[in-house]
């Protein structure tokens, strides 16, 4: 059953199958322009999604992608969801240097709401690389104009993660103004599970899933945060060769079953935009 007492947050990670990290060294982004684009017809997937069940999620979204796509931001944008920063071109806060990271969120900033006629208050950093060595990150993204992020991941990941950060909504700052909002866990035995979507999401059992989100819910008293790309409900996307085990089983593992599942999580529970849960006095 439903329940009727908490919002949780859907958010989507705007980008396409090429542009994801664990394929940085082997797809190089010279070749992005020459490769068949495939993100335009997996959000047009996702909005009718959303709209079958009258649900508004936040789309966190590329520059790049935007700068392509405009009538995809427009339709974003008119179906009611909310646009935020996933940055210009993907690239890791940690390869970038604070002038050039500066210069990478207020550029893919100012696009989004050039185009979607909204303003862009939410960032999410590309394979949640904010971290205990880069918070300087955070100030700048404060003054650009942002009032949250969603970038700092409390678990241990060979890519990412920020263990000991807190699991929910927190003010890294003492006196800043921004928000940070991490993507969902659940703590067992002592560790930080990840729950909040993503290849998380495809691996373990829907039943898995569902009591997760369950308990940061009812026994926590918590909205729960959730993401996934585009690229995930698209199982005949292109397959690239010579990436690895562990990375080929991490992009493709049941590609297949992404889609229902999605529609399983969003009759299962109530879900809304990061700004309209996390940012009420401002709407």
């Amino acid at each position: 059953m439903k329940s009727k007492l908490i919002c949780n947050a859907m958010t989507v990670d705007v980008e396409d199958y090429f542009q994801v990290s664990a394929f940085a060294s082997h797809i190089p982004r010279e070749s992005w322009e020459t490769l068949p684009c495939r993100v335009e017809r997996n959000i047009d997937r996702i909005l009718c999604l959303f709209d079958e069940k009258q649900i508004k999620a936040t789309f966190f979204t590329l520059g790049w992608i935007a700068q392509r796509y405009p009538a995809m931001i427009s339709r974003i944008a008119a179906h009611g969801h909310e646009l935020a920063s996933h940055g210009w071109a993907h690239h890791r806060v940690s390869d970038l240097k604070p002038e050039e990271f500066r210069d990478d969120i207020i550029r893919s900033k100012a696009i989004l709401e050039d185009i979607g006629g909204q303003i862009v208050v939410g960032y999410r950093a590309p394979s949640f690389s904010i971290n205990s060595n880069n918070l300087w990150a955070l100030d700048y993204l404060e003054e650009a104009g942002y009032r949250y992020s969603s970038s700092i991941y409390p678990v241990h990941h060979d890519h990412y993660g920020m263990p000991d950060a807190p699991r929910f909504a927190f003010y890294p700052r003492k006196n800043g103004g921004l928000l940070e909002l991490p993507v969902s866990t659940v703590c067992l035995f002592g560790r930080n599970i990840p729950v909040g979507g993503g290849g998380y999401f495809r691996f373990w059992p829907y039943s898995l899933s569902r009591w997760f989100i369950q308990r940061l819910n009812l026994t926590e008293a918590h909205a729960a945060i959730f993401y996934f790309h585009p690229w995930e409900i698209d199982d005949d996307q292109p397959r690239q060769v010579g990436i690895g085990l562990k990375t080929h089983f991490r992009h493709y593992l049941n590609l297949h079953r992404m889609e229902g599942r999605i529609r399983t999580l969003i009759r299962d529970f109530n879900w809304g935009r990061m700004d309209q849960i996390f940012l009420k006095e401002a709407i």
